[in-house]
């Protein structure tokens, strides 16, 4: 059935495009942070578990508002872990738990990264006329610039 919705099709495309890379990357960046919360240890656990716990759980939820956006474009989500490998820009190859210094800084890079993909597809949103995706976008970038900036916060 066609998508009727004031947004022509390589518009909507477009943005679904870019939502999707948004999708994978927070989807990597997801389960990263959720694998460190299980696994950070020394002196720092406890602020960092219950940190990185309540970041995994707010990108969980995120993960449905952003898949269900590209669906209301017409587009389908990536549907496989190989789909969000291939799409997100967040490297989550950890063969073993790091230290949690080290996790807080890759955490940070890769929050980093997520803000400057989705600022991309920010502009794709506001190009296409798209009201609804240039708004969950920005939502998705001030909560992740707030997780940077707290995780930058226990490097000094």
């Amino acid at each position: 059935m066609k998508v009727d919705i004031g947004i022509e099709e390589n518009a909507r495309n477009s943005v679904a495009e870019a939502l999707n890379a948004t999708l994978a990357d927070t989807y990597s960046l997801y389960m990263k942070t959720h694998a460190y919360h299980w696994n950070v240890t020394g002196p720092q656990f406890q602020t960092l578990h219950v940190m990185f716990e309540e970041q995994y759980r707010e990108m969980w939820e995120a993960l449905d508002e952003i898949a269900e956006r590209v669906r209301a474009l017409g587009v389908f989500a990536p549907t496989s872990g190989k789909q969000f490998a291939e799409l997100s820009a967040i490297d989550n190859a950890d063969t073993s738990p790091p230290k949690a210094a080290e996790m807080i800084e890759r955490l940070l890079s890769d929050h980093e990264t997520l803000i400057k993909r989705a600022r991309n597809g920010l502009e794709t949103a506001e190009e296409a006329g798209d009201a609804a995706s240039a708004d969950l976008l920005t939502v998705r970038i001030q909560t992740h610039e707030k997780t940077a900036w707290m995780l930058r916060s226990l490097t000094q």
